[in-house]
């Protein structure tokens, strides 16, 4: 739960800006303003352009931060007259001073000759939103890796033809995030980028092991020695890489497939489904030190490589039609952790800010902030300030814009 105690006075501002405090925007206005400065020496002077404020920086942030309640379809919408128009919001900045910002807008405005890493423009912004994530938020021990549901407004995939979704570009990168799945808190963030195309992007990796076991130790660095319980999914899960958890002291359960995993150094009658015909809950176990590996038939055969439950603990899987289905104790804790996952994912892909720029810096940042405020919302759940004023989450996110904006009163409550 949350390491500390918010005032019941506390705003949504107070819980965004846990991650998101004024000397990282301040450094925004900053790297913006010197950012303005450099493009008009090379590219001739900008007379409409004025140094941006950080009460003007708060604003641009309010404007982009809408667009995850309102799901309009380009943040420019919101000073139109159409049916995505805002106008409580829109006379707060005028649509040319926006768009100004917009093209200026920077996190790091120069580049230094040390750098090779092709998220430095966004790199200091991630680490601070690390320092936040680690410093306001204790997980329980059961933790998830996986990659959160960010790709498009499912309105959007539902209603655009085979060929407007080919005309969209791809991302240049996957985001993978160590969730805590008691509460759904995302503890961190791993963004990797697409290397180049061909034989080498990240679309060949897709199913290669070892960018996933990349992955998931740079997920994983700050769990040394807790005592951490972490799920992985097939492209993940591998023996190797669960032996190596297992000497940092982190334990782990992951689902199998012969396809998508890592095989390496498991016995292949396992992963044979056998020929006699097999009835619901029946399971076989071959065990090699702490680790066990499970086969558990349930209209098809599931395998499951574990060291955090001993095999010989009992569970089970509850069906709507069949009722209980009998299966070991790994089983039933991959399902319940696997379900919340999909119940985090279902109720805040919608809340992902719809604005789509080209540069990929920019996806990132804007995905990053859209987790932030997810997580300031889960921490408001849990804290005193919920029930004096239990917003929903939409309600928080325009509680959120206003603040930003200037137009609700946010004095300093701690």
């Amino acid at each position: 739960g949350p390491t500390r105690k918010m005032p019941l006075t506390a705003s949504a501002m107070d819980f965004f800006q846990l991650f998101v405090p004024d000397n990282v925007l301040k450094n925004m206005v900053v790297q913006t303003n010197m950012y303005a400065k450099k493009y008009q020496e090379r590219f001739g002077s900008d007379d409409a352009w004025i140094d941006v404020t950080l009460t003007e920086m708060k604003a641009f942030l309010g404007y982009m931060i809408s667009t995850s309640i309102h799901h309009c379809e380009s943040v420019l919408s919101i000073w139109s007259s159409g049916f995505y128009s805002n106008k409580s919001i829109a006379l707060i900045m005028t649509q040319a001073r926006f768009e100004k910002i917009l093209k200026y807008f920077h996190i790091v405005a120069f580049r230094s000759s040390q750098t090779t890493h092709g998220l430095y423009k966004i790199q200091p912004f991630l680490d601070s939103l690390q320092n936040g994530f680690d410093s306001a938020f204790r997980p329980s021990q059961a933790q998830v890796l996986h990659e959160p549901l960010i790709d498009e407004d499912p309105v959007f995939i539902a209603t655009c033809t085979e060929r407007e979704l080919r005309k969209r570009k791809k991302r240049k990168f996957s985001l993978w995030v160590r969730q805590c799945s008691s509460t759904g808190f995302i503890c961190q963030i791993y963004v990797h980028l697409k290397e180049g195309s061909g034989a080498d992007g990240l679309d060949a990796l897709k199913n290669k092991p070892q960018l996933h076991s990349m992955v998931a130790k740079s997920l994983c660095q700050n769990a040394s020695g807790k005592n951490y319980i972490i799920f992985t999914g097939p492209s993940i899960t591998s023996l190797n890489l669960f032996e190596e958890f297992e000497k940092q002291g982190i334990y782990c359960c992951g689902l199998l497939s012969a396809r998508k995993s890592d095989c390496t150094g498991l016995p292949p009658s396992m992963l044979n489904n056998p020929e006699t015909p097999q009835s619901r809950g029946q399971y076989r176990i071959r065990m090699k030190g702490n680790m066990s590996l499970i086969c558990w038939y349930n209209k098809g055969h599931f395998r499951f490589l574990t060291n955090a439950y001993s095999p010989l603990q009992q569970g089970v899987i509850i069906k709507r039609k069949s009722g209980e289905i009998p299966c070991p104790l790994a089983v039933e804790a991959f399902a319940a952790h696997l379900s919340y996952i999909c119940k985090y994912d279902d109720k805040y892909s919608k809340y992902f800010i719809s604005h789509k720029p080209n540069k990929t810096w920019q996806q990132v940042f804007w995905f990053a902030i859209s987790i932030a405020i997810n997580n300031a919302y889960i921490l408001y759940k849990m804290s005193e300030a919920y029930h004096v004023t239990r917003y929903s989450r939409a309600q928080f996110g325009e509680r959120l814009v206003k603040e930003l904006l200037g137009l609700e009163d946010t004095s300093p409550s701690h």
